[in-house]
Formats: structure tokens, C-alpha cells, sequence
């Protein structure tokens, strides 16, 4: 390629097998396992079967996969091809799979057998949509992947992509709407690795990395295939629900050096009475927590049990993974820790202008893993990417040590008697009662119109309820404050959340 021209492939995958790691374990899903060197050969197929289906530079294939070892190969061969490949999220309805495919106009749908039953009865109605190419046992009348695959050359010419042009798509979570198209670039993919991957996690070679997080969005994405082959590491993929007796069994089959977790699952793990003598595997040397901020509480109790840290942080789809952390030999749970080597951040209030320590504002970040904008949200792209700085829409605090305390969403946040509430401060302190699992906080308007926390609560198997709303309410006084407490409980079975494991407090604001 000429000095302009840069495919991440290039870089991720065919310099690992130029280096003499063509038979290293790259992938795993429990059932089949995929060499540097066959993942090489598999995506140049997977090239080559694109060309075949008439799929040009540029043009979009979507990707409704769980986590096998088909994602990489359609992931990777089609960036090769200088096609843009969109992995969605695996547990959105048919209506939303519909607007995205609509949206993004994708040419080709790879989708997994057991998925294909939530999109065949929309299929026909995809006006952009010319084939459909199913990952499993059996096709249902569609063309079979491993058919389709097997009989394309290995000998594929990399397309000369430029650095800035774009790679990929991620669909934000649309946690609070229908989801919007991130384009990212082939230049942001080692941007991650160079900065997070390398600065902070320190990922070597030898690692064996498990992720909960799907690779279907931006945390997943990095965590199991960025970070791992931008070293030549191995990684085990799930395909099934990322439970605590999932994750367990796992780790104690292939012994994962590095587990990348969210704080629901983390907890979960801590919990769950049936799992209580479970261990970690014998090579887990660290662990990753994002997608909500990790309370305190959970940070501590993971160590003391496990003997591992976990460094939580705070990332996004916009920015590709992780850009605040703490760090090995540096954590501080109750925190996001520190910018990540590479990225500076800043915190303004409503003017624009920048807060001093201590007081609370919205985090602005630039980052060289930025993406360029949303598809077709002009609007939305301009809020958003403000020229190097992009508007994450969170509500942070920084300490005299340079540290970043979580405090909420920008549209989460509210004011008590003219001071500012962090749903996430008033959850984390409900979180540490022995009665309490999970919680979330969302303002509720008193008989006057004012407004004041209102908790909804999930407690623990076996919990006493006795008296429990006076007590919680006690509880939250003497850890954060008289005039934070929630006014009103309610005790629910689960909260609402989005595939990353981030409560969805709309809906409980709806449901007021």
C-alpha cells in the first residue's frame, strides 16, 4: 500500500501471521477455534464471497452474529474488502432491526441460526437487502455460511483504504430512542489498542483475554478482538447470556489472564449464593469494568474475594472504548480514575466555560479513536462532535488528585433543594445495605412540584422487609447526606437496562 493507504486489516491480522504467529490460537467459542493464520485465509474468502454477491467499496453487509468464531472472519474480511460492516445488537425487536437495516442500507445480512427467527418475517420489506447468509447447522432456505464460504479463493488483493476513511459502523445502544449509526475509521481500531490496550491494561501476547461484553458494540469490540490481536493474544468467545454460572464455568475451563466484566455482572457474580465457593480460573492476573460506573462497594468485595482488581472505566460507542480508567498500581474504587494516555478531557458547565475541582460538569473528550459523526443525524452529529472535543453527555466531578467521580447523565441529573443529586451517588450508597442488590434513582415531583429522589430497588433472595423503607432511607442519610434520600421506594424483581448493562432510567421515569 502506498503511504496514504492503511486497512486495519493489514495491521490487526496479516501482521500477526508476517510476525510467525500463523498457528497461535486467536479464537475460540467452545466449539470451534480459529489459528492467526485461518482467520487470515477465512476472511480473504469471506472477501472474495462479498465481491461474488456484488457488494462494492463502501456499501454496508449488517451482522446480527453472536459471539462465534464467524464474527471475526465477516468482521474482518469485510473491512478487507474496504466493505463497512455493521454489527448490531443481538437483542434489539424485529421493528428496531428493521429501522437499522433501512438505515444503513445494508446490502447483505450475515445472521446467526438463532436469530434468524426475530428478522425473517421483515426480510422482504428490506428494499436495499439482496442476500441474506446464515451462520449455523441449517439455512432455512437462505444461503448457508460455511456453504457459501468454503469453495472462495484464499488469495484476495487488501483493498487500499485510506486511514480516514470509514471502517465500520456501530449503532449506539439507543438507550433512549432508536439507535444512531457511529461511522468509525480504520485508523481508530489501532487507536484503541495503542492508548488503552497498551498504556493501561499493559495486554501481552501470552494473555487470554474472556470478555462478558459483546462484540457487538464498541467495549466487546475492543476488549475481544482489538486488544488481543493487536498482539498476537488469544481470546474465548460466548455465545450465550453472559450469566454468572456461564462466566464461572468458563473461566475454570480455559483460564482467562484478563476478564472484562460490567459492574451488573460483577455483582452478580458476588451474589449469587448458588456460585459462593466458585473461583476465577488460576492465570486471572486483572479485570476491566465499563459500560455503568462501578460502585465502590462492588470494586472492594471483588478484591478481597477474588484477589484481583478490576480497573474500572468509562467509554463509549462515539469514542470507541475506554478514555477514563483507573489504572494498575493506581485504582481508587468509587471512581473512573484518570484520562487514559492519549486522551484529554475537560469538564464545562451550561456556558461552555471550564469547572474547577470539585464542582460538576459535563465530560468533553478528545480522542483519537473519535468517530466521524452519525449517519444521517446531521443534527444529532453537531451537538455532538464539536471539531477535537465529542460531548459524552455525562456528568463528572474531578478531585485535587486529577480523579474523575461518575455523577450521572447529563439528563439524569437533577437539583434538591438547589443543590445537585447524582442518581448514581443516592444508587451506590441503597447498594451497600445488606438488603439491597441493585438500585436506580430517577427524580419524582412532591405535592408541591418539587423535586426529590425516588428509588426502585431489587433486594436480595431472603431479604427482610420489615421496616425496610424507613430503613434504606436512614441508611442513605448517614452515608451521603439528609437532603439526598430517597422519599419514595418502590421494591421491583429486575430494572430496566440496555445490552451493556446501563439502567435505562427513561423508562422508570416513564413509568412515574
Amino acid at each position: 500500500m502506498s503511504a496514504d493507504s492503511y486497512n486495519a486489516v493489514t495491521w490487526l491480522l496479516d501482521r500477526n501471521v508476517e510476525e510467525g504467529r500463523a498457528e497461535k490460537l486467536a479464537f475460540t467459542d467452545t466449539v470451534s477455534e480459529l489459528t492467526y493464520g485461518g482467520l487470515q485465509k477465512q476472511s480473504r474468502r469471506l472477501a472474495n464471497l462479498l465481491r461474488q454477491l456484488g457488494v462494492r467499496r463502501e456499501e454496508r453487509v449488517a451482522m446480527i452474529m453472536l459471539d462465534t468464531v464467524d464474527f471475526p472472519v465477516v468482521f474482518l474480511g469485510a473491512i478487507r474488502a474496504g466493505v463497512v460492516p455493521v454489527p448490531l445488537n443481538t437483542l434489539l425487536t424485529s421493528d428496531q432491526y428493521a429501522y437499522v437495516l433501512a438505515d444503513c442500507r445494508a446490502r447483505v445480512l450475515f445472521v446467526s441460526e438463532a436469530l434468524l427467527p426475530v428478522v425473517k418475517d421483515m426480510l422482504g420489506r428490506m428494499p436495499d437487502l439482496e442476500h441474506v447468509v446464515v451462520s449455523g447447522k441449517e439455512a432455512h432456505g437462505y444461503k448457508k455460511f460455511s456453504d457459501e464460504i468454503a469453495p472462495e479463493s484464499e488469495v484476495f488483493a487488501t483493498a487500499a483504504t485510506h486511514p480516514d476513511e470509514p471502517a465500520f459502523w456501530l449503532y449506539s445502544s439507543g438507550s433512549t430512542g432508536m439507535p444512531k449509526g457511529v461511522r468509525h475509521l480504520h485508523s481508530s481500531l489501532a487507536a484503541t489498542a495503542d492508548t488503552y490496550a497498551k498504556q493501561v491494561l499493559g495486554i501481552r501476547e501470552d494473555d487470554v483475554g474472556l470478555s462478558a461484553a459483546k462484540l457487538f458494540f464498541a467495549y466487546g469490540l475492543g476488549n475481544a478482538l482489538t486488544f488481543p490481536m493487536s498482539v498476537g493474544a488469544s481470546t474465548i468467545l460466548n455465545s450465550e447470556r453472559p450469566t454468572p454460572a456461564v462466566m464461572f464455568a468458563l473461566m475454570n475451563k480455559y483460564h482467562p489472564s484478563i476478564f472484562f466484566g460490567v459492574p451488573t455482572l460483577f455483582s452478580a457474580m458476588l451474589n449469587d449464593e448458588t456460585l459462593k465457593h466458585e473461583r476465577c480460573g488460576s492465570r486471572l492476573r486483572i479485570c476491566t469494568s465499563a459500560g455503568e460506573a462501578l460502585p465502590e462497594s462492588v470494586g472492594n468485595a471483588w478484591k478481597s474475594r477474588f484477589g484481583v482488581d478490576i480497573l474500572d472505566g468509562v467509554g463509549s460507542t462515539e469514542l470507541l472504548h475506554i478514555f477514563l480508567s483507573n489504572a494498575p498500581g493506581d485504582i481508587k474504587y468509587g471512581t473512573s480514575g484518570r484520562p487514559v494516555p492519549g486522551y484529554n478531557v475537560r469538564l464545562v458547565n451550561d456556558a461552555g466555560a471550564e469547572v474547577p475541582d470539585g464542582e460538576v460538569g459535563e465530560l468533553l473528550v478528545d480522542a483519537p479513536s473519535a468517530g466521524e459523526g452519525y449517519w444521517n443525524q446531521r443534527s444529532k452529529s453537531r451537538r455532538t462532535f464539536e471539531g477535537h472535543w465529542t460531548r459524552t453527555g455525562d456528568k463528572y466531578i474531578r478531585d485535587a488528585d486529577g480523579r474523575y467521580t461518575f455523577c450521572g447523565r447529563s439528563d439524569d441529573m437533577f437539583k434538591v433543594s438547589g443543590i445537585w443529586v447524582s442518581p448514581f451517588e443516592v444508587e451506590s450508597a441503597l447498594i451497600t445495605h445488606p438488603a439491597v442488590l441493585e438500585a436506580a434513582v430517577v427524580p419524582e415531583a412532591d405535592p408541591e412540584g418539587l423535586l426529590k429522589p425516588k428509588a426502585f430497588v431489587v433486594l436480595r433472595a431472603g431479604a427482610n422487609t420489615a421496616g425496610l423503607h424507613e430503613l434504606l432511607k436512614e441508611h442513605v442519610k448517614q452515608k451521603i447526606g439528609p437532603w439526598k434520600y430517597p422519599r419514595w421506594i418502590d421494591v421491583v424483581d429486575s430494572l430496566p437496562k440496555t445490552a451493556t448493562g446501563k439502567i435505562q432510567r427513561f423508562k422508570l421515569r416513564e413509568h412515574n
